[in-house]
């Protein structure tokens, strides 16, 4: 699962890209993107015959079990339910936490303050998942004619929507450049919006907060033990190293 979320996510990137993939080759991404869609499919194919033979109460089964306008959904748009699930649920999350451990070990005080106030961790939840915006980009439809500051956009044109930039915008935050586990309100649209906000949400929070209630206590120090690299990509993106050197408490 790691692997395939590598090669979808991060394609690109020399160390995390799948072997044998060749970057001069503008077919490339289309190549790796089949390869990946085949390996969830060989891998979920088991499981939509089992769980439409035996329902379950669980989310494989509402997809497996699933209509669209009354017909059952296809089997490749169940494959690509999975995929999501799959990849955004650990990637998006593991990145945003690695995020946010870089900034801790470069803001000593930072540590000592969540510390001494865990009820801060919340919202240092919030503002990582600001901060770090593991999903950088989607491209939207317009559903109707519509004008943005002078702009005229039309029904149906294509819109390149960054979440890097929203989550930055001045208009929006207070110093959006500076990590602030305090600020409030924090409308960051790290998990978009509207119709499209992410189902998983609600789960990275609780993944999230429950980690660093648990680890934060323990720890007496973190500081970097090497300089941090982010992953190459232009779609989902987070640190791939982090070295950290640390001390826990006695």
């Amino acid at each position: 699962m790691l692997e395939l979320t590598q090669w979808l996510f991060t394609y690109a990137d020399p160390d995390l890209r799948r072997p044998g993939s060749d970057l001069s080759d503008p077919a490339e991404i289309t190549r790796t993107w089949n390869i990946v869609f085949k390996g969830f499919a060989d891998y979920y194919a088991p499981i939509i015959k089992d769980r439409r033979a035996c329902p379950r109460d669980d989310i494989a089964s509402l997809i497996a079990n699933g209509q669209v306008n009354g017909c059952p959904m296809e089997e490749r748009a169940m494959v690509s339910y999975f995929a999501i699930a799959s990849s955004a649920g650990h990637d998006t999350t593991s990145a945003t936490t690695a995020a946010a451990m870089w900034v801790l070990a470069e803001q000593p005080g930072l540590l000592a303050r969540l510390q001494a106030d865990p009820k801060l961790i919340p919202g240092f939840v919030e503002e990582s998942i600001r901060w770090a915006s593991p999903v950088q980009q989607f491209v939207r439809s317009a559903t109707q004619d519509y004008e943005l500051r002078g702009r005229h956009i039309r029904k149906g044109d294509l819109l390149y929507i960054s979440y890097i930039s929203g989550n930055r915008d001045e208009e929006v935050f207070d110093d959006p450049f500076t990590f602030r586990p305090d600020r409030a309100p924090n409308r960051h649209i790290g998990f978009g919006y509207g119709g499209h906000i992410c189902l998983g949400q609600h789960l990275a929070r609780l993944e999230m907060r429950l980690f660093w209630e648990a680890l934060l206590p323990r720890l007496a120090t973190v500081e970097l033990a090497g300089p941090p690299r982010m992953a190459e990509s232009e779609f989902v993106c987070g640190p791939k190293s982090v070295p950290i050197r640390f001390t826990v408490k006695a």
